[in-house]
Formats: structure tokens, C-alpha cells, sequence
């Protein structure tokens, strides 16, 4: 397991302190997590900081859904890719087999 690292970051204007193995990914996935949520508050302006962070977590709950079953329909369209692979190299096989 790597070392984790004491990062500070701002979220919608308050700091938090994280501990983290990359510093690189959660610098990103920070900044995702602050523009999001800015985003939202210029949305729904007239809402509290609670209920934009909720929305906000909500939103991207919604597109970490969405890419599972994006990645599920992927793996499936693999597998029958590769089962139909298999089906052509072994009739290709009994072609070139002699009798």
C-alpha cells in the first residue's frame, strides 16, 4: 500500500485536509467536486450550502451510475465479441483439420 500524503484543498470556498495515496487524482477530483457544486449554487442560487452539496452529490452519483451500466453493456458487448471469435477459430480449426 502506498504512503498517503496530508493534501489540503478548498471546496466551495472552505478547507478541508485529506490524506491521499495521489495527489495528482485528487487534485482532480477535487476541482470536479468544486466546479460541480459552484455550478449548481449559480442553479439554484436561493438554496442553501447543504442542499447544493446534496445536489451536487446526487449529480454525480447519477453519472457514476450512468458509466457502470455503460461499462456492464461494454463487457457484455466484449464477451459476446469474443465468444464469437472463438466459435469462428474453431470451425477454422475443423476446416483445416484433415479427416
Amino acid at each position: 500500500m502506498k504512503e498517503k500524503k496530508k493534501l489540503k484543498v478548498k471546496i466551495f470556498g472552505k478547507e478541508y485536509s485529506l490524506l491521499v495515496e495521489n495527489e495528482d487524482i485528487a487534485a482532480e477530483l477535487v476541482g470536479y467536486v468544486d466546479k460541480l457544486m459552484e455550478e449548481t449554487k449559480n442553479d439554484l442560487s436561493d438554496q442553501s450550502n447543504e442542499t447544493i452539496a446534496i445536489i451536487a452529490a446526487l449529480n454525480i452519483a447519477y453519472e457514476y451510475q450512468l458509466e457502470k451500466n455503460n461499462f456492464k453493456e461494454f463487457s457484455i458487448q466484449a464477451i459476446d465479441k469474443i465468444k464469437k471469435i472463438k466459435l469462428l477459430l474453431e470451425e477454422s480449426q475443423l476446416l483445416s483439420t484433415p479427416s
